[in-house]
């Protein structure tokens, strides 16, 4: 997370074809902003701030914590925001607050996580990484940290410090986090992938019950299992994926039953949806197999070498901080699509001379434009109630959005609220 184009990379170098216990939470959550106790989370993109969504656009009222990303690790040990606003910081804080809001920051990124393991690498290390923490938390009135760092000894951007023990001592560090006087008190949360968190073997962890205990709640990223890197167009954020061979990083479903048989109670499992989608560059002919009178292909095949612009907000340089190419993405946001692309209409409904689908097993919408010849998995209310009525009957610990910057007047956090009964 959470740069969108930078999601996308993260699901290549997974190997996009390669394929209950019980605590209480340690904090509840905000019950100001609805009837219950579940987490409604959010991502507000600091680097959006001066693109459309200013701090004054921000809907608090729909969430229970808001995450202001990212404060970025740099090499000395520091967090750098300067890439995020970090003027609209207090302006932000203050908002959520009066709304009864949890203001956090997160810490980390796509871009952001290059040097956690080094900030944590040692005890002398996370001491001072605890001390930076508290400080960023002083600074600002926060009332708790997220980090987002997703892949703990494994790579992601491509030139990341990792080390064999990331897990072990990201635990340690959070630990010693909670120990402090400031710590004890603050709500704590991070991010990951479908994958749980890997060992020093370089696999999933299978043990990681141990942070329950100092974590709120562990946000698992239900999105970008298809993007521009694959063979086929497919969905970007199925729920599950029963129907779907060529898929083995799995969807909603399958990510938080992994997470379970590590040892993380269910009541301390957030899901993770879009306000996203994925673009991919379709020949009719592969659009519709059978004829423009038949179905739209739910998996056509598309031009990987064709890398379609998304939406204003897919603008990532031409290469990326390791110096690496980085293409366009092809993301488009929910509001983009109505708004930029006219995929949409207002409603959130496809526009008129859209072709448009429905899978029910993943649970996720397609549309197709012929002119553009260009095909978009995305998320809509009725998937996101969908998911929000599995979050409710599964006993997870709430939702989380990415980001709230990338809704249309709250269509998207309205659908999963509303089925979460918040």
């Amino acid at each position: 997370m959470f740069n969108l184009n930078s999601i996308l990379k993260a699901s290549a170098i997974l190997g996009f074809l390669s394929v209950e216990a019980t605590c209480l939470p340690r904090a509840s959550a905000s019950t100001k902003n609805g009837s219950s106790s579940l987490v409604a989370s959010t991502y507000f993109a600091g680097y959006h701030v001066n693109k459309g969504f200013p701090v004054a656009d921000m809907p608090f009222e729909k969430y229970t914590d808001v995450k202001y990303a990212f404060a970025e690790t740099e090499a000395d040990g520091s967090l750098n925001l300067t890439l995020s606003a970090p003027d609209q910081i207090p302006a932000f804080v203050s908002a959520a607050k009066a709304k009864g809001v949890k203001a956090m920051i997160s810490i980390g990124g796509w871009t952001g996580s290059r040097y956690f393991s080094s900030m944590i690498g040692s005890a002398e290390n996370r001491t001072a990484f605890v001390k930076t923490c508290v400080d960023l938390v002083n600074k600002y009135s926060l009332d708790g940290l997220d980090f987002d760092w997703e892949y703990p000894n494994r790579q992601g951007l491509g030139c990341n410090v990792i080390n064999k023990d990331d897990t072990a001592n990201y635990l340690a560090f959070l630990q010693e986090l909670r120990k402090d006087p400031k710590g004890k008190s603050l709500w704590l949360t991070a991010a990951g992938s479908l994958f749980p968190w890997y060992g020093p073997s370089g696999a999933s962890s299978t043990d990681l019950g141990a942070f329950a205990s100092v974590l709120d709640y562990v946000m698992i990223m239900n999105y970008d299992i298809y993007g521009a890197w694959a063979a086929t167009a497919g969905p970007n954020a199925p729920l599950e994926f029963a129907c779907d061979k060529r898929n083995n990083q799995g969807g909603g479903k399958e990510g938080v039953a992994k997470w379970a048989a590590a040892g993380l109670p269910m009541n301390k499992i957030v899901l993770a949806v879009a306000a996203y989608g994925h673009s991919f560059s379709v020949t009719p002919a592969a659009a519709f197999p059978n004829g423009t009178a038949g179905p739209l292909n739910a998996y056509p095949a598309q031009n990987s070498s064709n890398r379609l612009q998304g939406g204003s907000w897919d603008s990532d340089p031409p290469i990326d901080p390791c110096g690496a190419p980085q293409p366009h993405s092809g993301t488009w946001t929910f509001r983009a699509m109505i708004e930029e692309g006219k995929f949409l209409d207002a409603e959130g409904n496809p526009s008129k001379g859209m072709a448009s689908g429905y899978d029910s097993c993943s649970q996720t919408p397609f549309l197709y434009d012929q002119t553009r010849q260009t095909f978009i998995s995305y998320d809509n209310a009725k998937s996101l109630a969908v998911k929000g009525e599995y979050v409710k009957s599964s006993g997870l610990a709430g939702f989380a959005t990415f980001e709230a910057g990338g809704d249309y007047k709250n269509i998207l956090v309205d659908a999963i609220r509303g089925a979460v009964v918040l």
